[in-house]
């Protein structure tokens, strides 16, 4: 097949932990040509949906792991699949990609499915489901954060469209700097913040479970840095081996048949102690740590079900 990756640039990425790295591994190793190509080279132009790249070879040798051909234009509908794989801020800049990439349906696959990714973002999509998730409340308005840490005590306040743990924040009941947070954030940002009560659980770790159309293949536990309260790997939370519990397992059996149906092939949420706390869909991570941990070909299993899908 003919695989195309749109994402971030390549040459800083840690092949040791980069999931993007391992899927072309992975697609490479099973005989499929890649093509590579970050978002700002996505063109529509007079009805066709082009990208303007370099074919790719990969190899696992660290400062050397990716051989570049000659820049040169494509029509993304000659690919067998696309994957969407730049990472947010999920800004109008990523959103007018998804809508790009999606001109390509009943031509190309494109994996994660474009539509439901726009609207889908990881930290409205779990707003599905209430009765799984910490109390949360989504909100610009000053007064409304207030009421509702004035309620739950220890809140975590973050962006709404963030990634990789930036501009998260803890704010226990007498914290002082709420209103100069939200001073900062909504003087460079219209959108609203998001604010969840605070788990304490967090301090074990947050989990991250990998679910391929649908269903759960494995869990990697995030452990917060001393001093850190958050867990994500960017800011220096550290991947250790666990298991799926049955609450995990519930957890999986609700959100599952909904991924499945809406095209989103390889998703990590985040679990803290019992509760759902993000459905990451747009460029979730975490394979390459799981594969050391349990011995499984995760990467190989979201192909196979890439093979399922173009049957």
């Amino acid at each position: 097949m003919k695989i195309a990756f749109q994402m971030d640039p390549i040459g800083p990425i840690n092949i040791d932990a980069d999931s993007t790295f391992r899927l072309a591994e992975e697609a490479q190793a099973r005989g499929h040509s890649l093509f590579y190509y970050t978002p700002d080279h996505l063109a529509y132009q007079e009805g066709r949906i082009t990208a303007r790249g370099r074919d790719l070879e990969v190899q696992r040798v660290r400062g050397d792991h990716a051989i570049l051909g000659e820049m040169r234009e494509v029509d993304l509908s000659e690919m067998d699949v696309v994957w969407l794989r730049q990472d947010p801020p999920f800004d109008m800049h990523y959103i007018t990609t998804t809508h790009l990439l999606d001109r390509l349906k009943d031509q190309t696959l494109v994996v994660n499915d474009p539509f439901w990714v726009r609207n889908s973002p990881e930290k409205l999509l779990v707003l599905n489901f209430p009765d799984l998730t910490p109390p949360t409340t989504i909100a610009r308005d000053l007064e409304t954060l207030k009421a509702f840490r004035a309620k739950h005590g220890d809140v975590i306040l973050k962006p709404l469209y963030g990634n990789g743990g930036a501009g998260v924040f803890k704010l226990d009941r007498s914290d002082r700097n709420l209103s100069s947070l939200h001073e900062l954030f909504t003087g460079f940002s219209r959108e609203p913040l998001i604010v969840q009560k605070y788990l304490p659980d967090v301090s074990k770790g947050d989990k991250r479970v990998i679910l391929v159309d649908g269903e759960p293949v494995g869990a990697i536990n995030r452990v917060p840095a001393e001093g850190e309260v958050r867990s994500n790997m960017h800011v220096g939370g550290r991947p250790e081996k666990i298991g799926l519990s049955d609450r995990d397992r519930e957890i999986c059996d609700r959100i599952g048949p909904m991924l499945k149906e809406k095209g989103q092939v390889f998703v990590g949420i985040d679990v803290i102690g019992d509760w759902l706390t993000e459905i990451n869909v747009t460029s979730p991570t975490g394979i390459q740590e799981l594969e050391r941990f349990d011995g499984t070909n995760v990467a190989g299993k979201i192909w196979d079900a890439i093979d399922a899908r173009l049957a």
